[in-house]
Order: structure tokens, then sequence, then C-alpha cells
């Protein structure tokens, strides 16, 4: 099997001139695949309510009530061409280029951050406008962390699970300090919903990697007490985290955007109020088809629709957990590790987002992944998806 080069085209065949051979990959996982085609589709269905009403505004949608479904369905199309690319990438092309693409995740939050190149939106500059679209930077940065972070797992994990403190801690500490500098750009925009999602993704690879738990337990207490001075030391922070405790205090103020998803997912109840049926996206609930999606599918399709969604989310998660466990039995740590990446960060930022929407946690201003209205999103999350499925067909030629 070492003289084996895993190949896509489908075919067993010799490469000419020499003794190595092409392997058929097997068909991807299909519960990963029909998990994320029914969230995409799912996700075109809602987008299409939601933004019906801001799609109409002359203003804003151009006058066209599909305005917004037309941009997302083209998104989406250029999602699955782009993974369909990636799909044929093997990991080992990834795991060499790693170092690579954390400094180019750094290139482009620091570009956008120029003047004149980012863009605006809502008084955060989180876009670099490439004709008629907005890229969101922080969406890719986040996928080529993780790969960064994979490969310094497979290089160092063995030294994370040492006694030694010195040793088991610096090698905890300098993954960590590198994404302090990604963290640090991703605030200056500001985005601290990706800064959340981010480190949480990679603490959770940490500890996936079998990490020191004294070692961890303390390097948490500090990651809360540094989060907890990034909260406070920004009014702006500090009003969004604090306001989602009582936004009935202020329901028309600080409180608004949560009351109003409140009183959306409270009147959907069992079975919804209809398709197409929502009061709370005629311009009461902010930003519906964007980070409050989620709120208006459950007016909408009711606690059905809710349970069906987070079953989704659950299966995929399940299923790059399961990827990851075959990966690592069979000695592939990289591969075991982004795949573990993969499933956590789309569990945590649906969480968050799903969190919010409920006023569970605080507005952070993330996407409900593969669903809520964002070119950037779907497309870059549509790659991370290509990127596990090679995982899964190269781990299953190794176990054949």
């Amino acid at each position: 099997m070492l003289n084996d080069v895993i190949s896509a085209n489908g075919k067993n065949s010799r490469l000419p001139g020499t003794g190595m051979r092409y392997v058929k990959l097997p068909f991807p996982n299909h519960w990963i695949l029909i998990s994320a085609l029914l969230l995409l589709a799912l996700g075109l269905l809602m987008v299409a309510s939601a933004s019906i009403p801001i799609g109409a505004d002359p203003n804003i949608g151009h006058d066209q009530p599909f305005f917004f479904l037309i941009r997302q369905s083209a998104f989406v199309l250029v999602g699955l061409l782009g993974a369909s690319i990636i799909f044929q990438v093997p990991i080992v092309r990834w795991r060499r280029t790693g170092p690579l693409l954390l400094l180019a995740a750094v290139g482009l939050l620091m570009v956008v951050l120029v003047p004149g190149i980012g863009k605006e939106i809502n008084g955060s500059i989180r876009w670099i406008g490439v004709g008629p679209i907005n890229i969101q930077v922080s969406e890719i940065a986040k996928l080529l962390a993780i790969i960064y972070v994979s490969g310094y797992l497979e290089r160092h994990g063995n030294e994370l699970q040492l006694i030694d403190f010195t040793t088991s801690f610096l090698a905890l500490v300098r993954p960590i300090g590198v994404l302090a500098i990604l963290a640090v750009l991703l605030l200056l925009e500001p985005d601290f919903g990706s800064v959340v999602v981010l480190m949480a993704t990679a603490l959770g690879m940490v500890f996936l990697a079998g990490v020191n738990l004294w070692h961890f337990g303390v390097f948490q207490v500090g990651t809360a007490a540094v989060m907890a001075l990034l909260i406070f030391s920004s009014p702006y922070r500090r009003d969004r985290v604090l306001s989602f405790l009582s936004p009935w205090d202020d329901p028309f103020g600080k409180g608004y955007q949560l009351a109003q998803s409140l009183i959306a997912i409270g009147r959907g109840e069992f079975f919804g109020v209809g398709l197409g049926e929502s009061v709370q996206k005629l311009f009461y609930l902010p930003e519906a088809h964007t980070d409050f999606l989620f709120a208006v599918l459950a007016e909408e399709l009711g606690l059905v629709g809710i349970l069906t969604v987070i079953s989704l989310f659950m299966t995929l998660v399940w299923q790059a957990f399961r990827v990851g466990q075959r990966a690592e039995i069979l000695n592939m740590k990289f591969s075991a590790y982004l795949a573990y990446g993969i499933g956590l960060w789309f569990g945590i930022q649906a969480l968050f987002n799903i969190g919010v929407n409920m006023g569970a946690l605080p507005t952070k201003g993330l996407t409900l992944p593969l669903m809520s209205y964002g070119g950037s999103s779907v497309v870059v999350m549509c790659l991370a998806l290509s990127i596990l499925l090679r995982i899964d067909v190269e781990t299953r030629v190794r176990v054949h």
C-alpha cells in the first residue's frame, strides 16, 4: 500500500514507467453528504422565506423579492464546485503546506484592515470587496488555522502528554500563541465571535490530542481570564454580553434583537406557523436571513424544524469524529486532528448560533453553518466538508 497513489479518478492503473499504481477511491461517506446537502437545501428554503421582505425593499434588494435567494444559490453552486475540486487534493498536500497557509491567514487578516481595501459594514471591517461580492476573510482564516493546528499536533502531540510541566506546557502554549496573533487581528475588525470559535476549536483539538489534563486545566483558567478581560475592557462587547441576561429590561434598546428572536421562537410552538408565514421577519427581527435565520425557522417550522436542524448537525459532527477516530487508529494523525477540528468547528459554531438565537448565549454575529445567508461562510464550509470527505475515503482505502 505504500506504493499506491490515491486518486479520485475512479480508475485502477499503473503510473507509466513506475511500479506505483492508482487506487480507486470509494464513494464518500453518505451520512456526511446527505446531512450537508439537506442543511444546504433547508438553508436555501429559509433564506428565501426570511429575506423576501428585505429583498423587496428597493433600497436593499433592488425591488427583487428573491434577490438574496438568487445570490445564495449562486454561492452554494460555487461552494459545491469548489468542493469537487478540493476533494481531488490529497491530504498530504495540506499537511505539507500548513505553515504557509497560516501565513496566508495572517496576511488576509492584515489586508482587510488596510484603509481603502477593507469594507466596513455595520461598524465592522471584515470584508474585502471583489466586484459585486464581499469576501469575509475570517471564514477563510479559520479553516487555514485549523489545518495548521492539525499539523502542529501531529509533530508535537507526544510532548503534550508528558508529565514534565515545562515541556508539556510549552507545547500547549506555542500553537495558542500563534493563534493569538490571528485573534488580535480579528479583534481589530472587530470579530469577537470568530475569536471564540477559533480558540474553542483549537483547544478542543488539543484536548483530543491527549494533552496532560492538569496543564490543560491551568491553561483553561488563564484563557478564561483573558477572555473575561477582553469582554469587559470594551463597552461594546460588555453591553452585548450582558444584554442577553435580561433582554426584557430594555426590549426596544439593547435587548431588542434577542427579544424579537425569542418572540419568533415562542410563536413557532410544535409545528410552526407555516412556511413563509413568519411575522418577525417583517422588519421586526434584524438580520433575519443571516445571524437569526434559526429564529425564523423556529417560528415557521416549530419544534419539528428545530429538532431536524439539530439532528442534522449532530449527525455531521458525529460522522466527523468517526472519520477522525478511524484515521487515528491507522496512525494518520494529521488527518485525524483535521477531521476532529472540522467537526468541532461545525459543532461549536452551530451551537453558538443556536444558543444566541435562543438567548442562552450573548450575540456574537456568527452564521449558522451551511444555512445562513453569506457567500464566504457557505463556500468555505463546503470546502471544509470536501476535505473531511477526502480524509474519509483515504482512511477507508487504507483499511482495505
